[in-house]
C-alpha cells in the first residue's frame, strides 16, 4: 500500500481509504448495506491488514450508527490510536430542531463532541464540512473548525461537495485571519464521472489541497456487472439507490476499454477503474466501500495494478468529458504562454 501526503499538510494517507456508509441502517433511506458490527469489524480488520490506515464515515451515516459502529471495529483491531486515521463529517440533519443541521458555529461543536462521543476516541484526524451551508456565513464556520483544532478535538479539517469557487474563497478567509485551512476535499469522481476536472481539480493542485474520492465505482456501475441497457441487478447498489447520475453511453464505452484492459492484466474491472483514479496526480486516496469481504478483496487488489500510459491515455480519451467554456477559450488563448514556459525549462 502506497502512502501520500495529503494537500500540503504534514499527515499521510493510505492511497487506498475504507468508507463506512455500510455500516447500519437508517429508517427511511435506501439502504447501502445495512452491515451488522459483526460484519463491520470484519470488513475494518481485512482493510487495516491491507495496509489501510484512513477510516471514512459521517454523523449522519445510519444516524450516527456508523461511527458506532467503527469506532467499536477499531478498538477490536487491539492496536494504538495512532495507528489509525479517523475522518467524519457534519452538517446532515441529526434530530428535527432547526440547529440540528448545517454547518453553523453551535452545530459544529456539538456535533463534533458527539461523533466522539460514539467514536469513543479523544480526536478526530479529518473534520469534514459534509455541504455547503447557504444559511451560515462562512467565516463562522472555519472559526469553529479553527476552535476545534486549537482545543485538540481535531486534528485537520476539509470539506465534502464544495464548488470551486467555495473553497477558495475558504481558502482566502482563512489565510487572511490566521485560520486552519481546508486540507483535504472529499468529493465524487470516477471514470463515469470527470465532472470535477473542470474547475476543482486545477484549483486543488494549485492551492495543494489533497482530494479524497468517494463514488470512485459510480455506485456500483464501473465494476462491469450491468450490461449496456440493461436494469440494475436486483440488491445491488444501483438497484437500490441510482446514484450518482451519470452519462451512461460515455460509461459504457469507458467499460469497453477498460474490460479489455482488464483481461491484459488479470484482474477485474473495478480493480482497472480504481487503479485509473490511483494513477491521477492530484488524488491522495479513494474511499472505497463494501458490503461482502469479496467486494473489499477485489477493491484493495486494485493497489497492485499498474497501468501503462497507453492504458492510462486509452481510457482518458474514451471518458473525457465534453469541453465547455470559458475552459477551451483558456486553451486557446493560453498556448503562446504555455510553449514560452516550455522552451524556457529547456
Amino acid at each position: 500500500m502506497k502512502y501520500n501526503r495529503l494537500g500540503t499538510s504534514g499527515l499521510f494517507v493510505s492511497e487506498l481509504s475504507f468508507g463506512t456508509m455500510t455500516f447500519g441502517e437508517m429508517e427511511g433511506q435506501p439502504t447501502l448495506g445495512g452491515l451488522t458490527q459483526k460484519d463491520a469489524s470484519a470488513l475494518v480488520a481485512k482493510a487495516f491488514e491491507a495496509g489501510v490506515n484512513l477510516f471514512d464515515t459521517a454523523d449522519v451515516y445510519a444516524l450516527g450508527d456508523s461511527e458506532r459502529f467503527l469506532g467499536e471495529a477499531l478498538r477490536n483491531l487491539g492496536v494504538p490510536r495512532e495507528s489509525y486515521l479517523i475522518a467524519t463529517k457534519a452538517f446532515g440533519p441529526m434530530g428535527k430542531g432547526p440547529n440540528d443541521v448545517g454547518a453553523s458555529r453551535g452545530h459544529l461543536l456539538d456535533a463534533a463532541k458527539a461523533s466522539l462521543k460514539r467514536l469513543g476516541v479523544d480526536h478526530i484526524d479529518l473534520y469534514q464540512i459534509h455541504g455547503f451551508d447557504p444559511a451560515t456565513p462562512m467565516e463562522e464556520t472555519l472559526r469553529a473548525l479553527d476552535d476545534l483544532v486549537r482545543q485538540g478535538y481535531v486534528r485537520y479539517v476539509g470539506v465534502s461537495n464544495w464548488a470551486a469557487w467555495q473553497i477558495a474563497k475558504a481558502l482566502g478567509i482563512s489565510a487572511h485571519l490566521g485560520l486552519s485551512r481546508f486540507s483535504a476535499l472529499q468529493a465524487y469522481y470516477s471514470v463515469a464521472g470527470r465532472d470535477l476536472e473542470r474547475e476543482i481539480v486545477p484549483l486543488l493542485d494549485n492551492e495543494g489541497v489533497g482530494l479524497l474520492v468517494w463514488g470512485p465505482l459510480a455506485g456500483g456501475l464501473l465494476s462491469g456487472k450491468q450490461p449496456r441497457g440493461a436494469e440494475a441487478p436486483e440488491g445491488s447498489r444501483r438497484g437500490a439507490f441510482a446514484f450518482p447520475p451519470v452519462d451512461y453511453d460515455r460509461a459504457y464505452d469507458a467499460l469497453d476499454v477498460m474490460r479489455g484492459i482488464a483481461e491484459t492484466h488479470g484482474v477485474s474491472v473495478a480493480q482497472i477503474a480504481l487503479a485509473w483514479l490511483l494513477h491521477q496526480k492530484v488524488v491522495s486516496s479513494v474511499v472505497v466501500g463494501a458490503k461482502r469481504m469479496d467486494q473489499l478483496e477485489d477493491n484493495l487488489r486494485a493497489a497492485n495494478v499498474s497501468l501503462t500510459d497507453e492504458e492510462q491515455a486509452a481510457i482518458a480519451e474514451v471518458s473525457k468529458i465534453p469541453a465547455e467554456y470559458p475552459a477551451w477559450m483558456i486553451e486557446l488563448w493560453s498556448h503562446f504562454r504555455r510553449t514560452q514556459l516550455v522552451n524556457s525549462r529547456r
